[in-house]
């Protein structure tokens, strides 16, 4: 098989659908030593990794989210004689490839169209519906997503599979010297309340700044709330609300930190609160669970599906509701070693060699190839 994996994304950001390029490629280079894969990298990517033998780096001229895009990509790997185009980033191009399969990570802007800017809503409704009737298959990252795409958008049972995503093994419990040595470097102590995501509007920020501020008023902590992420689109407002609260000297936000040290961060909370209004999966809830640091998450999207009984759950609308879970966990030390257990049990459910598996099981059933 000749299958090309679409990895421009990694020359513009390192989020979510980033590190599952990065991470999905890794797996399959361990599990797979026969196909002949082709890794698409846009010219602006520096310090690409390199995976086996049979993965060959390609470098493209086409943006990714670019207006003509469909046809730009296609004409550019035409000469590849790709068997299937694999599009992590969900938009397949019209052309270029025998078979297209697609991942579809969430359907956030369907839901939430007032979280995205202008141009965004444009571009993502102006695509998901040619998008899914284009792709021969569909990959979704969770049962949520999958069930939002019968529902909305009336795509046949049958041209969907969920194939979950795992958290790094480099998440996982670390010795206090360890989480001391990398929080210094933060000017940090052990005990911190945690958010890990990108700064946009569904992560629900300033519900979260409210809870929080409530703890404070209450006497129930003073311990800071650590924010880590990189911004997103209509950031704005959150710093706003910092200000508004007057919550300048309790919230770090802590921008361009590298993956190497947010083990450590991870494991140094006592506990991580995700109480976004969305979420296609949910990786940093996991990340978490996998350090054994107990999580706070919503009712919503596929939280639920993700963290099982393994957290506390409450309603992101709710702040109120988010204070009490946040403060449930800071005042019950048995639920915590609870939710740890069942956290770090549930984390080592998923792993990047599933994902891999699940994934080129789906190319082959497009390709009609058994190994």
């Amino acid at each position: 098989m000749r299958i090309g994996i679409d990895a421009r994304i990694l020359g513009y950001r390192q989020g979510g659908i980033a590190q599952y390029v990065l991470h999905l490629l890794a797996a399959l280079c361990t599990i797979d030593r026969a196909t002949d894969y082709y890794v698409l990298h846009s010219r602006r990517e520096r310090n690409r990794r390199r995976f086996g033998p049979n993965f060959h780096p390609v470098t493209l001229w086409t943006p990714p989210h670019h207006r003509l895009e469909r046809w730009a990509l296609g004409a550019e790997i035409a000469r590849l004689r790709l068997d299937l185009l694999h599009s992590p980033d969900f938009i397949p191009p019209a052309l270029g490839a025998r078979r297209f399969v697609i991942t579809v990570h969430d359907l956030n802007f369907v839901y939430y169209p007032q979280f995205l800017t202008a141009e965004s809503r444009r571009y993502y409704a102006g695509q998901i519906e040619w998008a899914v009737r284009r792709a021969h298959h569909i990959l979704t990252i969770s049962e949520t997503t999958r069930q939002d795409l019968l529902r909305l958008l009336d795509v046949p049972p049958e041209k969907v599979t969920t194939v979950y995503l795992a958290a790094d093994p480099a998440f996982r419990p670390l010795p206090l010297s360890t989480v001391q040595t990398t929080l210094a470097r933060y000017s940090l102590e052990p005990g911190y309340l945690l958010f890990v995501g990108t700064l946009e509007p569904r992560k629900n920020l300033p519900g979260l700044f409210a809870a929080y501020r409530l703890l404070l008023d209450r006497k129930i902590t003073e311990a800071p709330l650590v924010v880590v992420g990189g911004r997103g689109w209509l950031y704005e407002g959150i710093f706003a609300a910092v200000e508004d609260m007057a919550l300048g000297d309790r919230v770090r936000f802590l921008e361009g930190v590298p993956s190497a040290d947010l083990p450590a961060l991870y494991n140094g909370a006592v506990l991580l609160a995700l109480p976004s209004f969305y979420e296609g999966f949910g990786l940093t809830a996991l990340e978490a669970m996998a350090c054994g640091t107990p999580v706070v998450v919503s009712d919503r999207g596929a939280l639920p599906e993700v963290v099982g009984e393994a957290g506390v759950r409450v309603d992101p609308e709710d702040v109120e509701g988010i204070a009490e879970g946040m403060a449930t966990l800071l005042s019950d030390p048995r639920l915590r070693e609870q939710l740890v257990a069942m956290g770090r049990a549930r984390a080592a459910e998923l792993t990047w060699e599933k994902t891999a598996h699940g994934t080129l099981d789906v190319y082959r059933r497009v390709l009609g190839w058994a190994p």
